[in-house]
């Protein structure tokens, strides 16, 4: 699963919207490329942004941010909607560097048009549904439409369309929580496609919940101004999180990324993980000890990490590293050298 960090556009600025009532709006920070490099920095790959005023009225107006954005964030994608209703409009999104163009309102109005992009741009495509107690609203959910959200999804589905963006705006921006019955029943009624959950995301178990349920990727929005939500902590849960869900605890066999010799066997809990990926040394959790230590840390023989693979099951991992000098405390290279002679 992946987290898309979102940057909401009003006015060349970034804002959040209770609900997508615009007499709620507020800036949260002016320059909204300075928040872009903050979401790539964190880890984020994928950026999600909104032209609120394209989306409200219809004619794209924060064309510059929206670039600016794009050329902030790289090697981070952009995925960008609001107000795309015309050829012409993903066309230009496309000259910005746009990764992604969602299309929102044009999918009700224009079903030739989605086909026509679907055809045009294929997986670059995806849909927004935005809806109210299950009937999808248009014109930035200031207009109602009377249509079945999982009716339309399914209409959505048969243009050929690959990823559809979901938002329950009775839950956007109040750090309630997701939609998590809706949702579900649109995974279970569309498990082919790339689901998106957008809105009320706003823990780490909020991340989990979506996880387990098979969504693909959650938008998180106000949750990461608040700090409710750490991007870096929910980056983590949506990514290796699952690695966990059995155990608290996971066996890690490390191995020398030049000879291929197992060097050692050790657990990892997910702080251990994470101190993993963030220094690039590989730590464990001392079971006998119950903390955390970084292998090397008291004889300097430290274990530079290579690659970190799964295993089939995602219940082990093997940790390709170069070390730099005997892995074992007794001197020797692997402390895996007491062989078991077979036959007696």
């Amino acid at each position: 699963m992946e987290i898309y960090p979102s940057i909401d556009i009003k006015d060349g600025q970034c804002v959040r919207l209770l609900r997508g009532d615009f007499d709620t709006v507020h800036t949260v920070a002016p320059d909204t490329a300075e928040v872009a490099v903050s979401y790539r920095d964190a880890g984020a790959n994928v950026i999600h942004v909104v032209d609120l005023d394209g989306a409200k009225d219809g004619i794209r107006k924060n064309a510059a941010p929206a670039e600016a954005i794009v050329r902030a964030a790289k090697p981070a994608a952009v995925e960008l909607g609001g107000g795309l209703r015309r050829m012409a409009d993903l066309e230009e999104a496309d000259r910005l560097g746009v990764w992604r163009f969602i299309i929102g309102s044009a999918a009700l109005s224009d079903p030739g048009f989605v086909r026509e992009a679907v055809r045009r741009y294929g997986s670059r495509v995806a849909v927004g549904i935005d809806a109210r107690d299950g009937r999808v609203r248009v014109r930035g959910w200031t207009g109602e439409t009377g249509r079945d959200e999982m009716e339309f999804a399914r209409e959505v589905a048969s243009y050929g369309v690959g990823t559809l963006i979901y938002t329950d705006i009775e839950v956007d921006g109040t750090l309630a929580g997701p939609s998590l019955k809706r949702l579900a029943a649109l995974r279970a009624a569309l498990p082919e496609l790339f689901l998106v959950a957008s809105g009320g995301v706003s823990s780490v178990e909020d991340v989990r919940a979506l996880r387990r349920m098979g969504i693909d990727a959650a938008v998180a929005g106000k949750a990461l101004y608040t700090g409710d939500l750490p991007l870096k902590d929910a980056l983590f849960e949506a990514r290796y999180g699952h690695l966990f869900d059995n155990a608290p605890l996971i066996p890690a066999i490390t191995q020398d990324e030049e000879t291929k010799e197992v060097l050692i066997l050790g657990y990892m809990s997910p702080e251990a993980l994470r101190l993993t990926l963030q220094t690039r040394l590989v730590t464990f959790f001392s079971r006998s000890r119950q903390k955390l230590w970084v292998k090397g840390e008291t004889s300097g023989n430290f274990l530079d990490v290579v690659s970190i693979a799964a295993d089939c099951e995602d219940n082990s991992l093997l940790i390709r590293c170069r070390p730099r000098g005997p892995a074992c405390h007794t001197g020797h290279t692997s402390c895996f050298y007491n062989e078991i002679f077979l036959g007696g």
